[in-house]
């Protein structure tokens, strides 16, 4: 099991009490869908690890879990800090216009005045959007993946209808035709 085939889940924040218990952050929409977790990797040097759940206790968006082996302040105190992860299966499908980042690369663009823009490389995570980072031959086309911009989601023949921002993609195309004309 790589980092690749997982979805982060959160962090362990701290140590709780001296029985090495942990405080685990679920980084998720609905924390709740995770109260009856059994087990969860954690990335320990580069590697992620398997750990049993002996007890979790889920307090809104935090969790107070015994991890089976983990039963001393000192092996609690070496954990905090550690990402957790689940298998990407574990992830409820989404529907409609709402989707994940690992599942849009690959996914072709279609703009409805543009038309075929490219194809999405990969969800860039920046704090004020995300952004789909499309390829298009050798351009890269940046548009806000934004719910509003966003038309339908084909799941089955992985494309994406959008709007884009009035001008948008023609900043890119039209910008990088008329600087081969010149050259």
């Amino acid at each position: 099991m790589t980092v690749n085939d997982c979805f982060n889940l959160g962090y362990i924040s701290k140590r709780i009490g001296n029985k090495g218990e942990l405080a685990f952050v679920l980084d998720v929409d609905d924390p709740a869908r995770y109260k009856k977790l059994q087990s969860v990797f954690l990335q320990l040097n580069g590697t992620l690890v398997p750990f049993f759940i002996q007890t979790l206790q889920l307090r809104g968006n935090t969790a107070v879990v015994a991890l089976e082996g983990v039963d001393s302040i000192d092996r609690a105190e070496e954990l905090t800090g550690t990402s957790l992860y689940l298998p990407l299966n574990m992830l409820p499908p989404m529907k409609g216009k709402k989707f994940y980042f690992h599942e849009m690369p690959g996914f072709t663009v279609i703009d409805k005045v543009f038309g075929e823009v490219g194809v999405i490389e990969k969800v860039l995570d920046f704090p004020q959007q995300a952004i789909f980072q499309v390829k298009r031959g050798e351009q890269e086309i940046l548009i806000p993946a934004r719910e509003e911009f966003i038309i339908k989601i084909d799941r089955e023949a992985r494309k994406i209808e959008l709007q884009a921002p009035e001008g948008l993609i023609d900043i890119y195309v039209g910008g990088n035709q008329e600087n081969d004309e010149v050259d």
